[in-house]
């Protein structure tokens, strides 16, 4: 049977054939559409629209297990998807569940899911053995799995299940990633698809249920000007007794950015020093139980912010009585303790599914030093415009590092590490409107305040399946003009997602591309003849979804972003229908022309409603009202809500003038 789905393109809906030497994908010659055609060229995997959901909450489940089933649903689904899993579960607002609702398609609930891979064991091969003692193995595995139609499992699962081995990959890797990833581009890379890379972490941190945390210290102060930098003596001596003791860091204000820094740490016992290191260091490492939610300052500081963390584990000798951990520390710290070990590694199960049925590549390379190099080196075998889909190491600086080598390499990055079910998502059609969002019109612009707001975050599109989602809605949505940045890709990755956003929003709400267009990039480290195909690529999205504002970052220099140059803004101008940029920018003010269009910098502020206006009305102390002003603001999408909006909306009043973005710039392109 010749596969086939409906994809949308422009405003009427395509019917395509699936041919090719994967079942369910485009040829290379039937995804490139003639000039002609009217239909843009196709940049992702076509997969087929699900008729029939088995589908089961494994929520629960190991990552182990979790692994088994989604590369099991990779290859299921490559054909026709037909298995979708429930990953969170116990809310009323649970996205996997809601997403599921919405298809209105047939289903059958298994109660225990693992039962789902006897229904469909004649569909694989068998099993890819991965070896536990060498993390990475997990995702060599993967690409082998997409391969050799096979699922990803450990030896004992391969038993339990009764599954033939393929291909046993312990002892065949040792704990040099370099070389792990190295054999797999060697030897893997041409029978791969070109379409797209991807980068997952092999591993998880999963938090253990019933651990009790002692609170230690705690700023009870909004600080964020390090006024309370000091040493401060922490003792943790309370939870001796046990083999270890784990200290957490964090952010006693998670809603503001500004938690706990700590630049140097040692640990005493009993009087006598066992540990003294600064972060970011070999010395450091033995004792860095968990750092993967924590980020590094530029006085090599570590530090974490809202609900992230990082947690130390100090191994007392016998008989100590007295355990104290001094630290230079400051910002909004809150220290607690435990004697349980506090989290479990187990494999990261996430967008596997996605992977093994494009029959993608897939590594961890963190993108500095000898494993950035053999990034770089992934980046240059796949052609422009192969997006990089999944994620980078090292948080923070990894991603600037990470996506910055990705624009040099002329790869858009699609943040899809914990993108659920994507081969449903991929295949559900739903209709999709090119319409603009009508713009209400200032003809006589008053002097006042015109200010847009924008939720950020909407280029990653686990962010829009998941957070969003939830946000989206809060009855309080529409209260207030709200700017929402959305990935126009979700057209190929979501199409029933970005339509559930696009039919739901309310005359308040506006659509806006995610940075910087069809993908996270930063068009300041493109090539220039590489730059205009992405952002040709980037245009034809954007009408494919009816998007007419761009969120745009730069470059990054001397750890400042920098203003887009005439010649990338003026490439936006002329290949994408955006009425104006919004930039993501640090320094002074910025209201300019560039390249013929708007450009904004987008200025936040730390803290709620309140602060965010207090912050607004010092913005504009100094400003002389005899003229309009343009203030491009940034939401904190992880966390503020429309209930917070509508909070700040009702303190907006005169001189400001809250409107949507595409009137921001209309205006703007007038006065300018």
């Amino acid at each position: 049977m010749v596969s086939r789905r409906a994809f949308l393109a422009g405003s009427g809906a395509v019917t395509v054939g699936g041919l090719g030497v994967v079942p369910g994908f485009l040829s290379t010659a039937q995804a490139a559409v003639s000039s002609t055609s009217g239909s843009p060229a196709r940049l992702l995997p076509v997969f087929n629209r699900p008729r029939h959901l088995d589908y089961g909450d494994v929520s629960k489940l190991s990552g182990g297990d979790q692994t088994l089933l989604t590369t099991l649903q990779g290859i299921v689904n490559r054909t026709e998807p037909e298995l979708y899993f429930l990953y969170d579960t116990g809310t009323v607002s649970v996205p996997d569940a809601k997403w599921l609702a919405d298809m209105h398609l047939p289903t059958k609930l298994y109660k225990n899911p693992l039962d789902l891979v006897a229904k469909y064991r004649g569909r694989i091969r068998g099993a890819i053995v991965h070896d536990p003692a060498v993390p990475d193995s997990l995702n060599v595995a993967t690409t082998l799995a997409g391969l050799e139609n096979a699922v990803v499992a450990d030896a004992d699962q391969a038993k339990a299940h009764g599954l033939k081995i393929v291909k046993d990959l312990r002892g065949m890797f040792d704990d040099d990633r370099v070389k792990t990833y190295r054999w797999q581009l060697d030897n893997l890379f041409p029978k791969v698809t070109h379409k797209l890379l991807a980068g997952l972490p092999p591993t998880r941190v999963v938090d253990v249920e019933g651990v009790q945390w002692q609170e230690i210290a705690r700023e009870t102060q909004q600080i964020r000007d390090s006024s309370n930098r000091g040493t401060y003596d922490l003792d943790v001596s309370p939870k001796l007794g046990k083999e270890a003791v784990y200290v957490r860091f964090a952010d006693s204000f998670t809603d503001d950015g500004w938690g706990a820094s700590v630049l140097s740490v040692s640990v005493k016992a009993n009087g006598t020093e066992i540990a003294h290191f600064l972060p970011n260091t070999p010395e450091e490492a033995p004792y860095l139980f968990d750092g993967s939610h924590s980020s590094i300052g530029g006085e090599n500081n570590r530090f974490a912010d809202g609900g992230n963390y990082w947690i130390y584990r100090f191994e007392p000798p016998a008989g100590t009585t007295s355990l104290v951990v001094t630290v230079e520390m400051w910002n909004q710290y809150l220290v607690s303790a435990t004697d349980t070990s506090p989290t479990r590694i187990e494999p990261f199960a996430y967008f596997r599914d996605y992977v093994v049925a494009t029959k993608a590549l897939v590594s961890w390379l963190p993108p500095g030093g000898a494993t950035g190099d053999l990034l770089i080196e992934h980046y240059a075998k796949y052609p422009t415009l192969a997006p990089y889909m999944g994620w980078f190491a090292n948080d923070v600086s990894g991603e600037w590092d990470g996506v910055d080598l990705a624009s040099k390499g002329g790869s858009p990055v699609v943040a899809a590490d914990f993108y659920m079910n994507g081969t449903v998502h991929a295949g559900f059609t739903a209709p999709i409107s090119d319409k603009p969002r009508p713009v209400r019109r200032i003809d006589k612009p008053k002097n006042k305040v015109y200010l847009t707001l924008t939720f950020g975050e909407g280029d990653n599109i686990q962010y829009c399946q998941r957070r969003l989602r939830e946000i989206w809605d809060d009855p309080k949505r529409g209260q207030v003009p709200t700017n929402w940045t959305i990935s126009p890709l979700l057209a190929e990755t979501g199409p029933g997602i970005y339509s559930y956003f696009q039919r739901t929003a309310s005359s308040n709400d506006l659509l806006v591309c995610g940075p910087s267009g069809g993908g996270y990039t930063y068009p300041g480290s493109w090539k220039p003849a590489e730059l205009t195909e992405y952002l040709k690529m980037t245009g034809g999205f954007m009408r494919r979804t009816g998007l007419d504002v761009v969120y745009a970052y730069s470059s990054r220099q001397d750890d400042k972003w920098i203003l887009l140059s005439p010649e990338i803004a003026g490439g936006y101008a002329e290949y994408t229908p955006t009425k104006g940029i919004m930039q993501t920018w640090d320094g002074d003010p910025l209201t300019v022309r560039q390249g013929g269009l708007p450009i904004t910098g987008q200025w936040g502020a730390p803290g709620k409603a309140a602060e965010f206006k207090a912050a607004l009305d010092q913005r504009i102390a100094n400003w002389d009202g005899a003229s309009p002003l343009f203030i491009s603001g940034g939401i904190g999408a992880w966390s503020w809500t429309p209930s917070d909006m509508a909070e700040l909306g009702a303190l907006l009043g005169d001189p400001y003038e809250l409107i949507l973005a595409n009137s921001f710039y209309d205006l703007l392109n007038r006065v300018l």
